[in-house]
């Protein structure tokens, strides 16, 4: 590991000093520090606890720091390493590692919901819909990078954008911002709760027929061949449960008591309490942020999958801008909000954007690698959407039998659906104890000051998200709905509100404010809160 660091900046040497066991060498000799650093050290953490991270008040003064021999850098994943010097005080990712650090954060479950949107909105109108979504959260995000940057006077390098909310709303925005980025994080928990139940009962039924021998073929709509497509929504008004019939003559009491107790809402929700909910009261999640590359390889291979897929079913599609007939939808649909609900959570990284852009080696790229990045995403939401929407067989099916996890639209016995189920249902098993983390620290520390107070705290806290989603899973298993409601709520203040308000509040008090540059961001506020209302109708 080769971290640069110049002596000269005074700003990377906080914090300067971790304990000796948690350091991490990128040589062989054994590091030392002295008595005088670590007390040093105790003090200025000490100091920065009477204070909020926005304050510079207490900040350690160039003065007492150390000398450059007794200078590390602290990883948030518990290690330290030994550093030489550092570029301008900024990370040392290529502009190549940032925009995929952005495409990798920010495709997340919405692309299983892509198809379904479109298909909600009508197709042209879902691909004008996905652009112009696409460039809209993209200006809105820009406002946030630069958001730091309108305040005069106040050194606002290690801001957050809910500290630049304070500074410009107080109490009332410290504490919405808190409330938003909680809606955003429980939601995307929720979510992840209702796919995991999915994925671990439709993996648990493949295993168990496989090794039983059992031929069994669910009571649904389908296409006959090998590349099976089923309407699971065909048979009632809500998703799939566990309709199958066995045609093979195995054990037919055993068959009838495994579907008994694997039960995709019924059952299965609970059993997930079992391994996860022991995994979110741990102290430190840093384990499994070792994972986190699963979340490339499952995109890349639903995009593989996609591919496939549609090679073999070919494209199906006609046009027709208004009128719906039995197998096709009109080309715009007043359902369209459904759409840009899933959209504003798809496209939304504005809450750690500014955490991701800090570790770009070249900070004038910023806007440049940020722009690169949410091209590449809405590619990749292009694709899969477009590609599983036009490919869908119509007839003899009807396009409205896409789900709203389009995974749910080829059967269990599908060898390439069943990989890519156990590849999501790992990496979300994985990425789960980092979002409950997160949603700790949030939480907990703003109310206690510390995000472990007691096991206690952090038990009921857990329980109650685990319960938000298990309650879900059983009683809700829509994911394009809990995607569209959690998106368009939390995106209401963190893309549309908060940095257009703050760029307008920020042009008048520099006396920068023209009626053109007003118009457009009240637009924008009002796009916004159009979005968040239209999923109540719709």
């Amino acid at each position: 590991m080769n971290i640069q660091f110049n002596p000269e900046d005074f700003k990377c040497k906080r914090p300067f000093h971790v304990e000796p066991t948690n350091i991490v060498s990128v040589n062989d000799d054994t590091q030392r520090v002295t008595d005088e650093a670590s007390a040093m050290n105790k003090r200025i953490h000490y100091y920065s606890r009477l204070t909020t991270p926005a304050d510079r008040a207490l900040i350690a003064p160039d003065h007492v720091l150390p000398a450059p021999d007794e200078i590390y850098v602290y990883s948030p994943l518990g290690t330290a390493f030994k550093v030489d010097s550092c570029t301008d005080g900024y990370g040392k990712n290529s502009s190549t590692v940032t925009i995929f650090m952005i495409w990798n954060t920010m495709m997340g479950t919405s692309i299983l919901s892509i198809p379904w949107g479109i298909k909600q909105a009508g197709f042209t109108s879902g691909i004008i819909l996905i652009l112009l979504m696409g460039i809209l959260t993209l200006y809105c995000c820009y406002r946030v990078v630069k958001s730091r940057k309108m305040i005069p006077l106040i050194d606002t390098s290690n801001w957050e954008f809910p500290d630049v909310c304070k500074y410009y709303f107080g109490s009332f925005g410290q504490w919405s911002s808190l409330l938003f980025s909680m809606v955003s994080l429980v939601g995307a928990m929720v979510v992840y709760w209702v796919l995991m139940s999915n994925f671990l009962f439709n993996t648990g039924k493949f295993i168990y027929n496989f090794v039983h021998d059992i031929n069994v073929t669910d009571i649904v709509p389908g296409t006959n061949g090998s590349n099976k497509v089923i309407c699971p929504g065909a048979a009632s008004g809500h998703p799939p449960q566990n309709r199958s019939v066995m045609f093979s003559s195995g054990n037919n009491t055993g068959f009838g008591l495994f579907e008994e107790w694997w039960n995709k809402s019924q059952t299965v929700p609970f059993y997930l309490i079992a391994v996860l909910l022991p995994l979110l009261n741990l102290k430190s999640p840093s384990f499994f942020a070792k994972f986190n590359v699963l979340g490339t390889v499952s995109v890349v291979y639903l995009v593989f999958l996609v591919t496939v897929k549609a090679a073999r079913l070919g494209i199906h599609l006609e046009y027709d801008w208004f009128t719906e007939n039995d197998f096709f939808v009109p080309e715009f649909r007043v359902l369209f909000p459904q759409l840009t609900g899933v959209l504003t959570l798809a496209f939304f990284i504005h809450n750690c954007v500014i955490t991701l852009l800090q570790n770009n080696r070249n900070q004038e790229n910023n806007v440049r690698d940020l722009s690169i990045a949410y091209f590449l995403v809405g590619l990749t939401y292009l694709y899969v959407g477009v590609i599983i929407f036009a490919s869908f067989p119509s007839p003899p099916l009807s396009k409205e039998c896409i789900e709203q996890n389009f995974l749910d639209n080829f059967p269990s016995d599908d060898i390439m659906s069943f990989v890519a189920r156990i590849f999501l249902l790992f990496q979300m098993m994985t990425v789960y104890p980092l979002l409950g983390y997160l949603a700790r620290v949030q939480l907990l520390r703003q109310f206690f000051g510390n995000a472990y107070p007691s096991i206690f705290h952090v038990l009921i806290l857990n329980v109650a998200v685990v319960g938000a989603g298990v309650a879900m899973a059983r009683f809700y298993p829509n994911i394009g709905g809990i995607i569209r409601y959690s998106g368009a709520t939390c995106g209401l203040a963190f893309v549309f509100v908060y940095p257009s308000l703050i760029y307008v509040i920020s042009l008048h008090r520099a006396g920068q404010l023209t009626w053109p540059a007003l118009i457009i961001h009240i637009f924008i506020i009002l796009l916004g809160l159009a979005n968040l209302i239209a999923q109540f109708l719709l």
